[in-house]
């Protein structure tokens, strides 16, 4: 705004003139002889009336003029800090001063609040005001930890211990505000920084950590931090962290290892860095001197440069002069096209850390006390409690407060390695208490390791590098320390840690993050760099002793099904309940995962860390060589190393960039000094890779040009191994829906309406529709073609006499009508909807191609013997189940009513390498028939009778015999049921089965009673003279024929002419044998040319009722393969069988 005289002013007057007048009222300088602070009447009013301004002016319009007034009143020098003096340390019962202090607090809480450079909501006034209210921060904080005339940071503990000492059951909101306060204010002083892009005037070693550290000290903060953090989650619980914060700006980027050495220790770390710093710059120099201008040579200078290729080319520049390679290097430069790149983005974030922290000795001292204080008591209780809170995204917790929890973590870890390595040199013997590792043993648990991979997958998701940053170094000195404990000795402490590498080691999913962020690096901060490349190196070195140690090491792989099903699901036909069958839902959404245990291979996962770009980060991280530490430089060797020799790729190191990388490390002109202890290491390395290079350029010339390029993984074997890789490609087939049936409905219009009602409820109108159109054609074009059948068949067709007109059969049937979807989408849901197939099905829709063959181009159609009547009746049940679908109970859906049609077990196939039966009984001892024991004598044996020879039978009609036979058997011996398996379905009574069970049993009584009648009434044989053949006809013969048969055979024994009656009348072996024959062939296989009959009765018959019998061929050879078939005797109890010939 322009005043009065011209000149312009940025606040407006009104707002300056309230500020002003406030502060004057506020109070001021005594005139008296001791020189205090004069309160004001109303000056504890007039700094509520200030606080008023600051929240209602400038936060609720978004402003910053009021603090841009207050800066340029000196509020807080002037008036803030003198007034907090007059409260002596001794006074506790001041009540109205302990109120002027607070009232203070209040004030300086929001002034000293950091600020936050957010694009969308700066204004003018935020771009105006925000360099010079950093600038007071900073005088702000030099002010409170300097004061002389009181302790401000002790102050503002004094101020909040009334509301500390309350339990925190009895503690109110006031209370609650109150120590937040106090904690925000102690959270402001530590983190404020002089800003990154403005100059300080002041002296910055009285804003330095090293001051911040001794006020602290001084004032008993750390005390006060430390019983907060003892005492978390019993007396506090919000102020978790607030804590955190606090703790975080103290020690972020202090060097851990000189934090744990003593003073002469840390005066040599010092000297020594200097001695390095000092010969590189030497070493710079020295490679600049080589090349660099003289006072001669600072005149202009072109010349020209002859090619190969015989052209020329100009240069200017002195530098050009020196050798060929820097004439090259300059023709190069000139050649190469850059890009024009935008400027990089400032990240808060990367400013939030900050560079490396330098302390003085007596800071050092002071934080290495707390540190051990805090890491013996307060360490576990309030990183549990944070955890905790992390975990349940509590309302005070902010997006920032993640990435401070895994750093601070990871840098307390460290702390206590580094502690207890201080501890080993200096041959202290602690206290097995203290030096165990259950002082950090609360972020060893399960809980912790799940949090920490819930954050390294959403970080890496979310592509939040600075929080990634933190939990990958967070991992890294969790591994280190679990990797002490193993080492330490101790049998407990190296049970625990198998257990908890165990954990780390058993995720998949954790293995192909890891493997994902050091491929993926693209151009990420150096701290992003280093953390990866830390991770990935002690991540393969612990695992690979680790997997050493348990050979039969199992981890957990989570892949997704919807994709691809399990073959061996694939071919028992069992498929997942969960698995959507509609096809038109999204993949993606409905996905699931399977988790699966397997063995872990170490060198299989090695090999994921080979590719072109895991190389290309390893060698972005090597570019720094003249600033990475000999820790960083062993890391980037042992991978190079590991690639090169283990891995055995080292042709991914044979590029130009990289070769000249090696080379410049060792012999360029900035190489590495020989005095590190790494020195000799990279060059054995370097002097390795080149002879592999150049053996590889002898045994493969075309990797040469291949050396300009990054090369795959195919690129990369063949230049291995001279051939391409085998690779067999299966494509897998898709497969339909799942089949679906009915639970209980049979009715066909019932089953189109739960069908209906399924689909309506899946919100699947559009295919309901489509189907009724389809059926609506097909209706109509039957119709049609009906009436044109009529009308052709009313109509006499005009002929000759001669000409006979030919006769059809019947009426003809109509075409098929052939179902053609309308869109890409209603041909998948027709191939992947399981409620849509089955109306398809029910309406009269068939497949074209057989079931097996279906894909999703498969035809569909409505086959010639559906009728019109058929398909109108089908629009009618789908009409009808729109207008009114069908309801169940309550919580009970359509689809509730339809089950996935189980597949059909398949048997097991009997081994027919043999020619003997099934090596297991069908039956166990409790058969279905309880027999006679087989060596029970029941009267004297019947010798059997001998076959006359029959027909010689090749081999494959035996096989084919045996075959048919045991299946026989095999169905036979099915239809029983042991007593030794009774279910209880046997229980339940089913009338017509046990109607038609008893008719057969009167059946099977009335068969042998006239069997048993007939018997009786046969006289008693004599011995015959003829052969019996292998079954008895039932054909009567004559006396001349049964002599004639009689002089044919070559022995005699006793038959029984009733037994073959019998035999006939019970349907024996005979029958059963003559299935599968040929008509006018007997079961031998001969033509029964040579028949015999034979009387059984007084009573005569006629020859045309003659039939055959077997065992006799044409040849009259005895066949010796098989033996005769020998039938036995029903045996009848009561009327009723005991047993038949099924048993045999």
């Amino acid at each position: 705004m322009e005043l009065a005289d011209g000149s312009t002013d940025i606040v407006h007057p009104e707002v300056r003139a309230h500020i002003n007048s406030l502060v004057s009222a506020l109070g001021g300088i005594s005139a008296d002889s001791d020189g205090g602070y004069q309160l004001g009447d109303d000056a504890l009013e007039v700094l509520r009336d200030l606080k008023r301004w600051i929240r209602f002016y400038d936060e609720k319009t978004n402003r910053m003029d009021v603090a841009r007034c207050i800066h340029e009143a000196n509020l807080v020098e002037g008036d803030l800090l003198p007034i907090l003096s007059t409260w002596p340390e001794n006074a506790t019962d001041s009540k109205f001063k302990s109120r002027m202090a607070l009232a203070c607090f209040e004030l300086m809480v929001p002034l000293t609040w950091p600020m936050a450079r957010d694009r969308e909501r700066m204004t003018v006034n935020h771009h105006r005001h925000m360099p010079v209210l950093e600038l007071a921060q900073v005088g702000y904080k030099r002010a409170v930890v300097n004061y002389d005339g009181a302790r401000v940071l002790h102050t503002a503990i004094r101020v909040a211990l009334p509301s500390m000492a309350i339990p925190i059951g009895d503690r109110t909101q006031r209370d609650q505000g109150i120590i937040k306060l106090v904690l925000f204010f102690l959270r402001n002083i530590a983190m404020i920084e002089p800003p990154p892009d403005v100059k300080y005037e002041g002296d910055e070693s009285q804003i330095s950590r090293s001051a911040t550290i001794d006020a602290f000290s001084y004032q008993d903060i750390f005390l006060v931090l430390l019983t907060l953090a003892s005492n978390m989650g019993e007396d506090f619980r919000a102020e978790d962290t607030s804590v955190m914060e606090i703790i975080y700006h103290l020690v972020k980027q202090v060097d851990i290892e000189k934090l744990f050495m003593n003073e002469q220790q840390l005066s040599k770390a010092k000297a020594g860095e200097l001695a390095d710093m000092m010969s590189k710059e030497s070493s710079m120099l020295k490679a600049y001197n080589r090349k660099g201008p003289t006072r001669h040579n600072r005149f202009g200078t072109m010349i020209w440069v002859k090619r190969d290729d015989g052209k020329m080319s100009s240069l200017s520049g002195q530098d050009a002069l020196a050798d060929a390679s820097t004439r090259n290097q300059k023709m190069d430069n000139s050649k190469t096209f850059r890009p024009p790149r935008r400027a990089r983005k400032g990240d808060k974030d990367e400013k939030d850390l900050g560079l490396p922290t330098k302390l003085n000795s007596r800071a050092y001292d002071q934080l290495r006390s707390f540190v051990e204080d805090f890491l013996d008591s307060g360490f576990n209780p309030l990183f549990q409690h944070v955890r905790k809170t992390i975990d349940r995204e509590a309302p005070h917790v902010m997006q920032y407060h993640r990435r401070q929890f895994f750093y601070l973590v990871a840098w307390f870890l460290e702390a206590e390695r580094m502690r207890r390595k201080a501890r080993k040199q200096s041959s202290q013997n602690p206290s097995e208490d203290i030096s165990s590792f259950n002082l950090v043993a609360g972020v060893l648990n399960q809980e912790m390791f799940i949090t920490l991979n819930k954050a390294l997958h959403e970080s890496l998701e979310m592509k939040d590098w600075h929080e990634l940053t933190a939990v990958m170094r967070c991992f890294t000195q969790i591994l280190l320390t679990v990797q002490e404990m193993s080492e330490s000795g101790n049998e407990d402490n190296e049970e625990i840690a198998e257990n908890v590498l165990s954990r780390l080691f058993y995720e998949e999913a954790t293995h192909d993050a890891i493997a994902t962020i050091i491929r993926t690096y693209k151009d990420q901060s150096f701290n992003y760099l280093d953390a990866a490349t830390e991770l990935v190196h002690h991540f393969l070195r612990i695992l690979e002793g680790y997997s050493k140690q348990n050979i039969d090491m199992q981890v957990r792989s989570r892949k997704r099904t919807r994709r691809k099903k399990k073959a061996a699901q694939d071919a028992a036909g069992i498929e997942n309940d969960n698995d959507e069958n509609d096809g038109s839902d999204n993949d993606a959404a409905s996905a699931e995962r399977t988790t699966k245990e397997r063995k872990f291979d170490f060198h299989r996962f090695a090999t994921r860390f080979t590719p072109q770009s895991v190389v290309d980060t390893f060698v972005a991280f090597t570019k720094y060589y003249r600033d990475l530490t000999d820790s960083q430089l062993k890391r980037a060797h042992r991978y190079f190393y590991r690639v090169a020799f283990k891995a055995e790729a080292s042709v991914m190191l044979f590029r130009v960039d990289i070769i000249h990388l090696f080379y410049n490390m060792i012999k360029g002109p900035a190489a590495l000094e020989k005095s590190s202890r790494v020195f000799k290491e990279w060059e054995e390395l370097v002097k390795q890779v080149l002879r592999k290079c150049f053996k590889k350029l002898e045994q493969r010339p075309e990797l040469l040009v291949e050396m300009l390029f990054s090369k795959g993984s195919s690129t990369a074997f063949f230049l291995e191994y001279g051939f391409e890789r085998q690779t067999v490609t299966t494509a897998s087939k898709a497969k339909p829906a799942a089949e679906l049936v009915f639970k209980n409905t049979e009715e066909l219009d019932r089953q189109i309406a739960i069908v209906v009602g399924a689909m309506l409820d899946k919100n699947q109108a559009n295919h309901v529709a489509w189907i009724k159109k389809i059926l609506g054609d097909a209706e109509s074009e039957r119709k049609a073609f009906m009436a044109a059948e009529e009308a052709m068949a009313s109509v006499e067709p005009v002929q000759d006499e001669a000409e006979e007109q030919p006769t059809e059969s019947g009426p003809k049937a109509p075409p098929i009508f052939y179902v053609r979807p309308d869109d890409k989408d209603r041909r998948n849901a027709m191939f992947k909807n399981s409620h849509m197939r089955l109306l398809m099905k029910l309406v009269g829709l068939q497949l074209l191609d057989p079931a097996s063959e279906e894909t999703p181009e498969s035809a569909w159609i409505i086959p010639s013997d559906v009728s019109a009547d058929v398909l109108k009746d089908a629009i009618h049940y789908i009409n009808q189940a729109e207008f009114s679908p069908p309801t169940f109970e309550e919580g009970v859906l359509a689809e509730h009513q339809l089950k996935r049609k189980s597949a059909p077990r398949k048997k097991a196939d009997f081994d027919d390498d043999e020619d003997g039966e099934p090596d297991d009984p069908m039956f166990g001892p409790l058969g279905p028939t309880v027999r006679r024991p087989i060596d029970e004598e029941d009267g004297p044996k019947k010798s059997p009778r001998k076959r006359r020879p029959r027909k010689e039978l090749t081999e494959e009609e035996r096989q084919k015999k045996r075959k048919e036979r045991r299946r026989k058997e095999q169905d036979r011996l099915m239809s029983f049921r042991s007593e030794e398996f009774v279910r209880p379905e046997d229980d339940e009574t089913d009338s017509e089965y046990d109607e038609a069970f008893f008719a057969r049993e009167r059946e099977i009584k009335a068969k042998a009673a006239a069997i048993r009648h007939v018997a009786e009434r046969l006289p008693v044989p004599r011995k015959p003279t003829r052969k019996r053949g292998i079954a008895a006809t039932e054909s009567a013969s004559s006396s001349e024929e049964h002599q004639e048969g009689s002089g044919d055979s070559e022995s005699g024994h006793d038959s029984d002419p009733g037994d073959d009656f019998i035999l006939r009348a019970m349907n024996t072996t005979l029958e059963e044998e003559n299935e599968g024959q040929p008509e006018g062939t007997l079961p031998d296989g001969s033509d029964g040319e040579s028949r015999k009959r034979r009387r059984i009765s007084v009573e005569k018959t006629q020859p045309d009722e003659d039939k055959e019998m077997g065992g006799v061929n044409k040849n009259g050879d005895e066949d010796e393969d098989e033996a005769p078939v020998v039938t036995r005797r029903p045996r009848v109890r009561g009327g009723f069988v005991v047993d038949s010939d099924d048993d045999e």
